[in-house]
Protein backbone atom coordinates (compact mmCIF):
# COMPACT_ATOMS: atom_id res chain seq x y z
CA UNK A 1 0.00 0.00 0.00
CA UNK A 2 2.80 2.38 0.94
CA UNK A 3 4.68 1.49 -2.27
CA UNK A 4 1.60 2.23 -4.38
CA UNK A 5 1.17 5.59 -2.67
CA UNK A 6 4.80 6.50 -3.30
CA UNK A 7 4.38 5.54 -6.96
CA UNK A 8 1.32 7.76 -7.28
CA UNK A 9 3.18 10.64 -5.61
CA UNK A 10 6.16 10.10 -7.90
CA UNK A 11 3.94 10.23 -10.99
CA UNK A 12 2.19 13.34 -9.66
CA UNK A 13 5.53 15.05 -8.99
CA UNK A 14 6.70 14.22 -12.49
CA UNK A 15 3.47 15.52 -13.91
CA UNK A 16 3.77 18.82 -12.06
CA UNK A 17 7.42 19.16 -13.12
CA UNK A 18 6.60 18.67 -16.79
CA UNK A 19 3.69 21.07 -16.49
CA UNK A 20 6.04 23.70 -15.07
CA UNK A 21 8.53 22.99 -17.88
CA UNK A 22 5.80 23.49 -20.49
CA UNK A 23 4.60 26.77 -19.01
CA UNK A 24 8.19 27.95 -18.56
CA UNK A 25 8.87 27.55 -22.28
CA UNK A 26 5.81 29.69 -23.03
CA UNK A 27 6.92 32.36 -20.55
CA UNK A 28 10.44 32.44 -21.98
CA UNK A 29 9.03 32.67 -25.51
CA UNK A 30 6.94 35.68 -24.45
CA UNK A 31 9.96 37.47 -22.95
CA UNK A 32 12.19 36.71 -25.94
CA UNK A 33 9.56 37.78 -28.50
CA UNK A 34 8.80 40.93 -26.52
CA UNK A 35 12.50 41.77 -26.45
CA UNK A 36 12.90 41.11 -30.17
CA UNK A 37 9.97 43.34 -31.13
CA UNK A 38 11.97 46.61 -31.48
CA UNK A 39 14.41 44.83 -33.81
CA UNK A 40 11.64 43.27 -35.92
CA UNK A 41 9.70 46.53 -35.99
CA UNK A 42 12.79 48.47 -37.11
CA UNK A 43 13.45 45.93 -39.85
CA UNK A 44 9.88 46.09 -41.19
CA UNK A 45 9.83 49.87 -41.25
CA UNK A 46 13.35 50.16 -42.69
CA UNK A 47 12.63 47.83 -45.59
CA UNK A 48 9.19 49.40 -46.10
CA UNK A 49 7.26 46.13 -45.94
CA UNK A 50 4.06 48.15 -45.86
CA UNK A 51 0.56 46.78 -46.21
CA UNK A 52 -1.29 47.59 -49.43
CA UNK A 53 -5.08 47.83 -49.36
CA UNK A 54 -7.31 46.38 -52.07
CA UNK A 55 -9.07 48.93 -54.15
CA UNK A 56 -10.04 49.59 -57.73
CA UNK A 57 -13.78 49.46 -57.05
CA UNK A 58 -13.89 45.70 -56.42
CA UNK A 59 -14.13 45.99 -52.63
CA UNK A 60 -15.55 49.45 -51.88
CA UNK A 61 -16.68 48.63 -48.32
CA UNK A 62 -13.36 47.10 -47.35
CA UNK A 63 -11.38 49.94 -48.91
CA UNK A 64 -13.46 52.58 -47.14
CA UNK A 65 -13.08 50.91 -43.76
CA UNK A 66 -9.37 50.16 -44.02
CA UNK A 67 -7.77 52.80 -46.23
CA UNK A 68 -6.19 54.35 -43.13
CA UNK A 69 -4.26 51.10 -42.55
CA UNK A 70 -2.30 51.47 -45.78
CA UNK A 71 1.37 51.84 -44.96
CA UNK A 72 1.30 49.78 -41.76
CA UNK A 73 4.15 47.23 -41.90
CA UNK A 74 3.23 43.61 -42.58
CA UNK A 75 5.26 40.47 -41.99
CA UNK A 76 5.15 40.72 -38.21
CA UNK A 77 4.61 36.97 -38.05
CA UNK A 78 8.40 36.74 -38.30
CA UNK A 79 8.40 37.55 -34.59
CA UNK A 80 6.33 34.46 -33.79
CA UNK A 81 8.01 31.73 -35.81
CA UNK A 82 11.42 33.34 -35.38
CA UNK A 83 11.11 33.14 -31.60
CA UNK A 84 10.02 29.49 -31.72
CA UNK A 85 12.94 28.60 -34.01
CA UNK A 86 15.46 30.44 -31.81
CA UNK A 87 14.28 28.71 -28.64
CA UNK A 88 14.09 25.27 -30.27
CA UNK A 89 17.68 25.48 -31.49
CA UNK A 90 18.98 27.26 -28.41
CA UNK A 91 17.63 24.77 -25.90
CA UNK A 92 18.64 21.85 -28.14
CA UNK A 93 22.25 23.07 -28.38
CA UNK A 94 22.86 24.46 -24.90
CA UNK A 95 22.39 21.13 -23.15
CA UNK A 96 24.79 18.85 -25.07
CA UNK A 97 27.35 21.50 -26.05
CA UNK A 98 27.69 23.29 -22.74
CA UNK A 99 26.75 20.27 -20.62
CA UNK A 100 23.83 22.10 -19.03
CA UNK A 101 21.42 19.33 -18.08
CA UNK A 102 18.68 21.76 -17.10
CA UNK A 103 18.11 22.72 -20.74
CA UNK A 104 18.24 19.14 -21.98
CA UNK A 105 15.94 17.74 -19.30
CA UNK A 106 13.47 20.57 -18.78
CA UNK A 107 13.37 23.08 -21.67
CA UNK A 108 14.47 21.31 -24.84
CA UNK A 109 11.44 20.33 -26.97
CA UNK A 110 13.10 19.49 -30.28
CA UNK A 111 12.63 15.75 -30.86
CA UNK A 112 12.35 13.63 -33.98
CA UNK A 113 9.27 11.82 -32.66
CA UNK A 114 7.15 14.87 -31.85
CA UNK A 115 8.39 18.27 -33.01
CA UNK A 116 10.74 18.06 -35.98
CA UNK A 117 7.81 17.80 -38.38
CA UNK A 118 5.61 20.63 -37.04
CA UNK A 119 8.67 22.90 -36.68
CA UNK A 120 9.69 22.19 -40.27
CA UNK A 121 6.14 22.93 -41.44
CA UNK A 122 6.08 26.15 -39.40
CA UNK A 123 9.37 27.45 -40.82
CA UNK A 124 8.84 26.23 -44.39
CA UNK A 125 5.40 27.75 -44.82
CA UNK A 126 6.53 30.91 -43.01
CA UNK A 127 9.25 31.37 -45.63
CA UNK A 128 6.69 31.05 -48.43
CA UNK A 129 4.39 33.49 -46.66
CA UNK A 130 7.23 35.97 -46.25
CA UNK A 131 7.83 35.91 -50.00
CA UNK A 132 4.15 36.74 -50.51
CA UNK A 133 4.38 39.59 -47.99
CA UNK A 134 7.37 41.05 -49.82
CA UNK A 135 5.50 40.80 -53.13
CA UNK A 136 2.53 42.54 -51.53
CA UNK A 137 4.68 45.35 -50.17
CA UNK A 138 6.68 45.91 -53.33
CA UNK A 139 3.60 46.19 -55.56
CA UNK A 140 2.15 48.79 -53.20
CA UNK A 141 -0.70 51.13 -53.93
CA UNK A 142 -4.34 50.33 -53.26
CA UNK A 143 -4.52 47.55 -55.80
CA UNK A 144 -3.33 44.93 -53.37
CA UNK A 145 -0.24 42.86 -54.10
CA UNK A 146 0.79 39.33 -53.32
CA UNK A 147 -0.54 36.08 -54.69
CA UNK A 148 -4.11 35.76 -55.91
CA UNK A 149 -6.44 33.50 -53.96
CA UNK A 150 -6.45 30.79 -56.65
CA UNK A 151 -2.66 30.55 -56.66
CA UNK A 152 -2.54 30.65 -52.88
CA UNK A 153 -5.00 27.77 -52.64
CA UNK A 154 -2.96 25.85 -55.21
CA UNK A 155 0.17 26.26 -53.09
CA UNK A 156 -1.76 25.26 -49.98
CA UNK A 157 -3.00 22.11 -51.75
CA UNK A 158 0.45 21.10 -52.98
CA UNK A 159 1.97 21.48 -49.51
CA UNK A 160 -0.97 19.64 -47.92
CA UNK A 161 -0.66 16.81 -50.45
CA UNK A 162 3.01 16.35 -49.58
CA UNK A 163 2.10 16.38 -45.89
CA UNK A 164 -0.68 13.82 -46.46
CA UNK A 165 1.74 11.51 -48.26
CA UNK A 166 4.27 11.84 -45.44
CA UNK A 167 1.74 11.17 -42.68
CA UNK A 168 0.17 8.18 -44.43
CA UNK A 169 3.11 6.45 -46.10
CA UNK A 170 6.04 7.48 -43.88
CA UNK A 171 4.44 7.77 -40.46
CA UNK A 172 1.69 5.20 -40.98
CA UNK A 173 -1.17 7.48 -39.89
CA UNK A 174 -4.62 6.26 -40.93
CA UNK A 175 -6.52 6.29 -37.63
CA UNK A 176 -9.31 8.78 -36.98
CA UNK A 177 -10.28 9.30 -33.35
CA UNK A 178 -13.94 10.00 -32.63
CA UNK A 179 -14.23 11.52 -29.13
CA UNK A 180 -16.22 9.35 -26.76
CA UNK A 181 -16.51 6.51 -29.27
CA UNK A 182 -13.07 5.27 -30.28
CA UNK A 183 -10.49 4.97 -33.05
CA UNK A 184 -11.27 3.94 -36.63
CA UNK A 185 -8.93 3.06 -39.47
CA UNK A 186 -10.01 5.00 -42.56
CA UNK A 187 -7.27 3.79 -44.90
CA UNK A 188 -6.69 5.88 -48.01
CA UNK A 189 -9.51 8.23 -47.00
CA UNK A 190 -6.92 9.71 -44.63
CA UNK A 191 -5.23 11.41 -47.61
CA UNK A 192 -8.14 13.56 -48.86
CA UNK A 193 -9.20 14.27 -45.27
CA UNK A 194 -5.70 15.53 -44.46
CA UNK A 195 -5.52 17.72 -47.56
CA UNK A 196 -8.97 19.21 -47.00
CA UNK A 197 -8.40 20.02 -43.32
CA UNK A 198 -4.94 21.52 -43.83
CA UNK A 199 -5.99 23.68 -46.78
CA UNK A 200 -9.20 24.76 -45.04
CA UNK A 201 -7.36 25.70 -41.84
CA UNK A 202 -4.63 27.65 -43.63
CA UNK A 203 -7.23 29.46 -45.74
CA UNK A 204 -9.39 30.20 -42.71
CA UNK A 205 -6.54 31.69 -40.68
CA UNK A 206 -5.57 33.82 -43.67
CA UNK A 207 -9.14 35.14 -43.93
CA UNK A 208 -9.36 35.80 -40.19
CA UNK A 209 -6.23 37.96 -40.26
CA UNK A 210 -8.11 41.13 -41.19
CA UNK A 211 -8.52 43.20 -38.02
CA UNK A 212 -5.98 44.33 -35.46
CA UNK A 213 -5.47 41.50 -32.98
CA UNK A 214 -8.22 39.25 -34.34
CA UNK A 215 -6.19 36.36 -35.75
CA UNK A 216 -3.62 36.59 -32.96
CA UNK A 217 -6.23 36.23 -30.23
CA UNK A 218 -8.18 33.45 -31.94
CA UNK A 219 -5.02 31.46 -32.68
CA UNK A 220 -3.76 31.88 -29.11
CA UNK A 221 -6.89 30.23 -27.73
CA UNK A 222 -6.82 27.47 -30.32
CA UNK A 223 -3.18 26.62 -29.67
CA UNK A 224 -3.73 26.65 -25.90
CA UNK A 225 -6.51 24.07 -26.33
CA UNK A 226 -4.37 21.79 -28.49
CA UNK A 227 -1.39 22.26 -26.18
CA UNK A 228 -3.50 20.93 -23.31
CA UNK A 229 -4.68 17.99 -25.43
CA UNK A 230 -1.08 17.16 -26.36
CA UNK A 231 -0.02 17.32 -22.71
CA UNK A 232 -2.87 15.08 -21.60
CA UNK A 233 -1.78 12.53 -24.22
CA UNK A 234 1.73 12.54 -22.76
CA UNK A 235 3.18 14.34 -25.79
CA UNK A 236 5.12 16.73 -23.59
CA UNK A 237 7.60 17.98 -26.21
CA UNK A 238 4.75 18.75 -28.60
CA UNK A 239 2.90 20.63 -25.85
CA UNK A 240 6.10 22.60 -25.13
CA UNK A 241 6.41 23.45 -28.82
CA UNK A 242 2.82 24.69 -28.79
CA UNK A 243 3.52 26.61 -25.58
CA UNK A 244 6.40 28.39 -27.31
CA UNK A 245 4.00 29.42 -30.11
CA UNK A 246 1.47 30.68 -27.56
CA UNK A 247 4.09 32.73 -25.70
CA UNK A 248 5.36 34.31 -28.92
CA UNK A 249 1.77 34.93 -30.06
CA UNK A 250 0.96 36.78 -26.84
CA UNK A 251 4.00 39.03 -27.27
CA UNK A 252 3.00 39.69 -30.87
CA UNK A 253 -0.55 40.39 -29.76
CA UNK A 254 0.69 43.03 -27.30
CA UNK A 255 1.81 45.14 -30.27
CA UNK A 256 -0.87 43.99 -32.71
CA UNK A 257 -3.96 45.09 -30.80
CA UNK A 258 -5.72 48.20 -32.09
CA UNK A 259 -4.06 50.29 -33.41
CA UNK A 260 -1.56 47.72 -34.63
CA UNK A 261 2.13 48.54 -34.85
CA UNK A 262 2.46 45.86 -37.51
CA UNK A 263 0.38 43.11 -39.08
CA UNK A 264 0.94 39.36 -38.93
CA UNK A 265 1.08 38.99 -42.69
CA UNK A 266 1.07 35.74 -44.65
CA UNK A 267 4.34 34.69 -43.04
CA UNK A 268 2.36 34.44 -39.81
CA UNK A 269 -1.13 33.41 -40.91
CA UNK A 270 0.04 30.82 -43.43
CA UNK A 271 2.57 29.16 -41.13
CA UNK A 272 0.32 29.17 -38.07
CA UNK A 273 -2.65 27.87 -40.04
CA UNK A 274 -0.65 24.94 -41.37
CA UNK A 275 0.92 24.26 -37.98
CA UNK A 276 -2.44 24.30 -36.19
CA UNK A 277 -3.78 21.67 -38.58
CA UNK A 278 -0.61 19.56 -38.26
CA UNK A 279 -0.85 19.62 -34.46
CA UNK A 280 -4.49 18.54 -34.72
CA UNK A 281 -3.45 15.51 -36.79
CA UNK A 282 -0.46 14.69 -34.59
CA UNK A 283 -2.76 14.57 -31.55
CA UNK A 284 -5.45 12.71 -33.56
CA UNK A 285 -7.90 15.43 -32.58
CA UNK A 286 -8.86 16.66 -36.01
CA UNK A 287 -12.60 16.21 -35.39
CA UNK A 288 -12.54 18.82 -32.60
CA UNK A 289 -10.66 21.34 -34.75
CA UNK A 290 -13.92 22.89 -36.07
CA UNK A 291 -15.01 23.49 -32.46
CA UNK A 292 -11.68 24.79 -31.19
CA UNK A 293 -11.30 26.94 -34.29
CA UNK A 294 -14.97 27.83 -34.69
CA UNK A 295 -14.24 31.49 -35.45
CA UNK A 296 -11.92 30.35 -38.25
CA UNK A 297 -14.77 28.26 -39.69
CA UNK A 298 -17.14 31.20 -39.36
CA UNK A 299 -14.76 33.52 -41.22
CA UNK A 300 -13.99 31.27 -44.17
CA UNK A 301 -17.59 30.02 -44.30
CA UNK A 302 -18.86 33.58 -44.72
CA UNK A 303 -16.48 34.09 -47.66
CA UNK A 304 -17.62 30.90 -49.40
CA UNK A 305 -21.29 31.72 -48.83
CA UNK A 306 -20.79 35.23 -50.22
CA UNK A 307 -19.05 33.95 -53.34
CA UNK A 308 -21.72 31.28 -53.89
CA UNK A 309 -24.57 33.75 -53.47
CA UNK A 310 -23.00 36.28 -55.84
CA UNK A 311 -22.33 33.65 -58.49
CA UNK A 312 -25.70 31.91 -58.29
CA UNK A 313 -28.18 34.55 -57.08
CA UNK A 314 -26.28 37.71 -58.17
CA UNK A 315 -26.66 39.21 -54.72
CA UNK A 316 -24.63 39.53 -51.54
CA UNK A 317 -25.54 37.98 -48.18
CA UNK A 318 -23.13 40.13 -46.17
CA UNK A 319 -22.13 43.73 -46.63
CA UNK A 320 -18.51 42.63 -46.82
CA UNK A 321 -16.57 39.44 -46.11
CA UNK A 322 -14.97 37.86 -44.17
CA UNK A 323 -17.79 38.33 -41.67
CA UNK A 324 -15.80 40.60 -39.34
CA UNK A 325 -15.95 43.23 -42.09
CA UNK A 326 -19.74 42.84 -42.20
CA UNK A 327 -20.01 43.90 -38.56
CA UNK A 328 -17.61 46.76 -39.19
CA UNK A 329 -19.79 47.94 -42.06
CA UNK A 330 -22.81 47.69 -39.75
CA UNK A 331 -21.19 50.26 -37.47
CA UNK A 332 -19.36 48.18 -34.86
CA UNK A 333 -16.02 49.72 -33.86
CA UNK A 334 -13.08 47.52 -34.77
CA UNK A 335 -12.03 46.76 -31.15
CA UNK A 336 -15.60 45.70 -30.32
CA UNK A 337 -15.68 43.24 -33.23
CA UNK A 338 -12.32 41.80 -32.21
CA UNK A 339 -13.13 41.41 -28.52
CA UNK A 340 -16.51 39.79 -29.20
CA UNK A 341 -14.90 37.34 -31.60
CA UNK A 342 -12.28 36.61 -28.90
CA UNK A 343 -15.09 35.77 -26.48
CA UNK A 344 -16.66 33.40 -29.00
CA UNK A 345 -13.24 31.85 -29.69
CA UNK A 346 -12.60 31.31 -25.97
CA UNK A 347 -15.96 29.63 -25.39
CA UNK A 348 -15.76 27.36 -28.44
CA UNK A 349 -12.11 26.48 -27.73
CA UNK A 350 -13.16 25.37 -24.25
CA UNK A 351 -16.04 23.32 -25.67
CA UNK A 352 -13.72 21.72 -28.23
CA UNK A 353 -11.14 21.01 -25.53
CA UNK A 354 -13.71 19.27 -23.33
CA UNK A 355 -14.94 17.18 -26.26
CA UNK A 356 -11.36 16.34 -27.20
CA UNK A 357 -10.58 15.12 -23.69
CA UNK A 358 -13.49 12.67 -23.58
CA UNK A 359 -12.12 9.19 -23.00
CA UNK A 360 -8.52 10.37 -22.57
CA UNK A 361 -8.39 10.98 -18.82
CA UNK A 362 -5.87 8.25 -18.00
CA UNK A 363 -3.40 9.08 -20.76
CA UNK A 364 -2.00 11.99 -18.77
CA UNK A 365 -0.09 9.59 -16.53
CA UNK A 366 1.83 8.07 -19.42
CA UNK A 367 4.80 10.47 -19.44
Amino acid sequence: MLMERRTVLSVADQLVTRMIDTMSVGAIAFVVAFGLTPLVSHFLYKWKLAKSIRGGGKTPVFTRLHKNKAGTPTGGGVLIWGTVLILALLFFVLGPVFKIEFFSEHLSFLTREETWLPLAILIGTAALGLVDDVMDAKKGGLSGGGLRVRYRLLIFTVIAAVGAWWFYYKLGFDILHVPGIGDFSIGLWYLPLFIFVVVATAFSVNETDGLDGLAGGVLTMAFIAFGIIAFVQGRVELSMFVSAIVGALLAFLWFNVYPARFFMGDTGSMSLGFTLAIVAFLTNSVLVLPFIGFVLVLESGSVLLQVFSKKVFKRKIFRSTPIHHHFEAAGWPEPKVVMRFWIIAAITALVGLLIGLVGRGAAIFVI
